[in-house]
């Protein structure tokens, strides 16, 4: 049989990515252009800049892409591209450029969720995961609990009431001048660091819910930073740096494993930009062994924003129709997730 082939755009936040991912989920090429260095400045993402350097990068991006994988255009019998959440401007640059090309080549284009993209990148290594899989999806817009019942089954168990994990620690970097992007400067600097120096209460629901709250944490860090002096020269700012990090992973961990306790799936993932984390990965790893779960991480090029994985949820969404999907360009981007 000839394998079919599919391009891939993902451009949600500040990563412009494209990938070429082969019917068999074989990915051929998975580029991503990181914008770190045009946010640095400001410590954080800039809406506008970002949809701007979108502009500018997405049509080298997709050229390497086909370069790396050796195919033509001519070659993709669909297209695939993050229809959200994510910034609205960021995205309709990815979206009108896949749609452009769906219009053009005349095959079928796939709007595809991004968080949900995320939870099946754990698939692409681990195609043997059993149903019910519960997954912790951690990133800096997003921190959610899924159950999926069976393939792209998604059941919404908890999210993040206010700030985000990874934004959580992007703004405790931000605070203290650290760098950007924040969670990876805090890794490393709180590698070397005692994680039980600064206590944290861990917060909790009052209605018992899987929801997460890190504003509260946010909060305490700040505290912290004020009432010890701490700078980014200080003595102190790695044993600091530490106790936040492992409250933060405390906090993500307590829930997963509260919720796999009670709900009892097959399998764990952990996945999102988060997931990069070392603390965070042997954290997960650990509490799926003592727990006895089979447990899949995503490869740390796998975890960040990427186009591989849009190519391999839309594989799944196109296999499970089992019919010619229509030429249709009704596809509008939404920034936040759907309730």
């Amino acid at each position: 049989m000839i394998p079919k082939h599919l391009l891939a755009i993902e451009s949600s936040c500040d990563e412009t990515s494209a990938a070429v991912v082969r019917d068999d989920l074989a990915v051929l090429s998975n580029i991503v252009l990181s914008q770190d260095e045009v946010h640095a400045p400001f410590g954080g993402v800039v809406p506008e800049l970002a949809s701007r350097q979108h502009l500018k990068s997405i049509c080298p991006v997709v050229r390497e892409s086909l370069a790396v994988a050796g195919l033509p255009l001519e070659a993709m019998d669909y297209f695939a591209v993050t229809q959200g959440p994510g910034l609205v401007g960021s995205l309709l640059v990815g979206l009108n450029f896949a749609k452009g090309l769906a219009y053009f080549y005349k095959k079928p284009v796939l709007g595809i969720d991004h968080v949900q993209a995320h939870i099946e990148s754990a698939f692409i290594d681990r195609p043997d995961l059993e149903f019910p899989v519960l997954a912790l999806v951690v990133s800096g817009g997003h921190t959610s609990i899924f159950v999926l019942k069976k393939k792209l089954k998604y059941q919404v168990l908890g999210r993040t009431r206010d700030d985000a994990a990874g934004e959580a620690l992007d703004k405790i970097a931000k605070f203290l001048d650290l760098g950007y992007p924040g969670g990876p400067v805090i890794q490393r600097l709180a590698e070397k660091g005692d994680p039980l120096r600064f206590p944290f209460v861990l917060p909790r629901m009052r209605d018992r819910s899987f929801d997460f709250s890190f504003s509260g944490l946010k909060t305490a860090a700040i505290r912290l930073v004020r009432e010890n002096g701490i700078t980014k020269e200080s003595a102190a700012l790695t044993d600091f740096l530490a106790s936040f990090e492992y409250a933060v992973v405390r906090a993500l961990i307590g829930n997963l494993t509260r919720a796999a306790e009670e709900l009892g799936p097959k399998s764990l993932v952990l996945c999102g930009g988060v997931a990069r984390n070392k603390r965070l990965r042997a954290a997960f790893e650990k509490a799926a062994a003592e727990r006895g779960f089979p447990a899949s991480i995503p490869s740390p090029k796998l975890c960040t924003d990427n186009a591989a994985m849009i190519g391999a949820l839309a594989w799944a969404k196109i296999k499970a129709v089992k019919k010619e999907l229509p030429l249709s360009l009704d596809l509008d981007a939404y920034p936040r997730s759907p309730k």
